[in-house]
């Protein structure tokens, strides 16, 4: 039985938070646009995390639990450490990871205030 569009982003967002969760990523939160005219995503994954290395940490264990529960990479990387930002496109879902201080200058969530934005629980 083949998998909806729908639930293959659901699984990917879900990969995606354990991925962070593993390097302790900070206030991850999944960002709905799919009812947002013209969205160039369904989903937005946002977090932060408190140091260059950590941010980097963040994107590699993504890329690392996406690749192995979904056999997925990113279409596209973009951003590095010393950026404060980075971001990974998996078409469906795009990841932000950020330093917090970059984080709270873009504030990227409020940028979408008519899209459903979920707070992710920490889960250990």
């Amino acid at each position: 039985m083949s998998k909806t569009k729908e639930t293959e982003s659901s699984e990917l967002v879900g990969s995606i938070v354990r991925g962070i969760q593993e390097v302790k990523g900070k206030e991850i939160c999944a960002i709905d646009l799919r009812g947002i005219q013209n969205a160039v995503t369904e989903f937005f994954v946002v977090c932060h995390g408190s140091s260059d290395t950590q941010v980097e940490a963040i994107a590699r264990s993504v890329e690392k639990i996406v690749l192995k529960e979904t056999e997925q990479k990113p279409f596209h990387r973009e951003g590095t450490e010393k950026a404060g930002w980075i971001l990974l496109d998996y078409f469906d879902v795009v990841v932000h990871v950020f330093l917090e201080e970059t984080r709270r200058f873009y504030h990227i969530e409020k940028l979408w205030a008519d899209a459903d934005v979920k707070e992710i629980e920490y889960q250990i």
